[in-house]
């Protein structure tokens, strides 16, 4: 039933070879025949697994399911009477063989408990014939040589992910999204939890976002040495450990600038509030050496994937995403940092121009893969020469508006007790992260501590720590 047949009637263009792209003629009428038999059930299957008109191999097939996914969306019913009727309201009915190829149809499948099963091999033949419609558009791109071979092969691999993330590309039904958004509503309303996306570990902040939305854009831009970079991986621990009643999932940091080994130190030690200079000097007691191992077994397990490439062009570093998320279903994504980054192609206009070309990939690959990208970005000096509070602005964001144009979420952080005019410099605990962008939500100010010895960020008790 699986084999390929070959038929006259296929609309398919020649390939050139004497190949004929798979298909199963005896499971496509498999599925229609069940369809004329069972269609509230075996349509439904359809719709499940996203088999549509396209999926038939065969002109006349794909006007047959066409007539039914019609009628069953008009919810009327599906049958050889309503079929046929509407088949030769259109002037369709001889062109698919007449009543009497509907009749033999039902005949030729005697039972739909097999239903899923056709429906199955259809899809498979459809994806296959999918696979080589693309690897011969990748061909000719190729053989065109007209685009320098990482944007081909970077333009290859997003094909290919497309095809193993959705079955089917295009537009979505727009009932379908309002359903989808009911049924969210309804269960945030019974929840009351407010958290409608990635937890941050962070209370303040996730109450401002509602959590990190998939898709979302979002940059972390200080001054060197504010802890920005602390900040990012206490986060992604807290996304890759679970944190508030949240599950565990999968993250990727790209670190751009630090080791493999000093991140994997850092992180520890931050986990087991042991201070990393202590560590280095070999200055730890008994109670921090167990401190230290609980901490390594706890982040051992965590699904948390480094790649410490440094220089990154901005191609590679979405292909590794893909590949990452294909292969580990990454959840969040931290990029350390935005200037350390390349985008050849654009070097040559300049770095604002490149740097630009950088943020526009980096919200791109957000959007493709579904989960928010947290990116860290370095801010010009602008904020010491303004005033000497040195509070930064969205402007101060170094080498190209763009970023902040891209982004969906802006957080600017910073640090008082670094600047001795500032009210609060007293205070060596105290760090602020200013939401200053929000797309979809409110901005302000979210105050926290942080314990500059041990890299660690921590909700602030208004009246408590202050």
């Amino acid at each position: 039933m699986a084999g390929a047949n070959h038929n006259p009637e296929s609309p398919r263009a020649p390939v050139p070879s004497d190949r004929i792209p798979p298909h199963s003629m005896d499971a496509e009428r498999a599925v229609l025949g069940c369809i004329l038999q069972d269609a509230e059930r075996v349509m439904d299957l359809c719709i499940r697994s996203q088999v549509t008109s396209d999926s038939f191999y065969l002109q006349t097939h794909r006007l047959l399911f066409e007539a039914m996914l019609g009628l069953h969306t008009a919810r009327k019913p599906v049958d050889f009477v309503t079929v046929t009727a509407l088949l030769r309201d259109n002037q369709q009915l001889d062109t698919v063989g007449g009543e009497d190829e509907l009749a033999r149809l039902i005949a030729g499948t005697p039972t739909t408990a097999h239903a899923e099963y056709y429906i199955q091999l259809v899809y498979e033949s459809h994806l296959l014939r999918r696979v080589i419609d693309t690897a011969r558009s990748v061909t000719e791109d190729c053989f065109k040589n007209e685009q320098p071979a990482e944007d081909v092969l970077s333009a290859a691999e997003g094909a290919f992910f497309a095809l193993s993330e959705s079955r089917v590309g295009g537009e979505k039904n727009w009932a379908t999204l309002i359903n989808d958004e009911i049924v969210q509503i309804e269960k945030l309303i019974s929840e009351r939890k407010g958290i409608t996306g990635l937890s941050t570990g962070y209370d303040k902040i996730d109450e401002m976002l509602s959590g990190m939305q998939a898709g979302d854009l979002i940059v972390l831009a200080a001054r060197p040495s504010m802890g920005k970079t602390s900040l990012a991986l206490n986060i992604a621990e807290n996304v890759a450990l679970g944190a508030r009643k949240q599950p565990p999932r999968a993250v990727a940091v790209f670190s751009l600038e630090m080791s493999a080994e000093s991140l994997v130190r850092r992180m520890v030690c931050g986990h087991a509030r042991v201070p990393a200079q202590n560590l280095s000097k070999g200055i730890v007691s008994v109670q921090e050496h167990r401190q230290l191992v609980t901490s390594a077994d706890a982040l051992r397990n965590a699904p948390i994937y480094v790649d410490p490439t440094a220089g990154l062009e901005a191609l590679d570093l979405r292909a590794r995403a893909r590949r990452l998320k294909r292969k580990h279903d990454i959840q969040f994504i931290v990029v350390d940092y935005l200037q350390l980054m390349n985008y050849s192609k654009y070097a040559a206009e300049g770095r604002q121009r490149e740097t630009a070309a950088i943020s526009a990939a980096l919200k791109a690959m957000a959007k493709e893969l579904k989960v928010p990208v947290m990116v860290l970005s370095q801010l010009s000096r602008a904020p010491e020469t303004r005033d000497r509070l040195a509070k930064p602005k969205l402007s101060d964001l170094r080498d190209s508006g763009a970023i902040e144009q891209d982004a969906d979420v802006v957080f600017l952080l910073r640090r008082p007790s670094k600047y001795p005019a500032d009210p609060e410099a007293s205070d060596e605990t105290l760090a602020v992260v200013d939401i200053a962008k929000h797309r979809n939500g409110p901005t302000g100010e979210v105050r926290m501590n942080f314990t500059e010895n041990l890299m660690r960020f921590e909700s602030r008790r208004e009246g408590v720590d202050s």
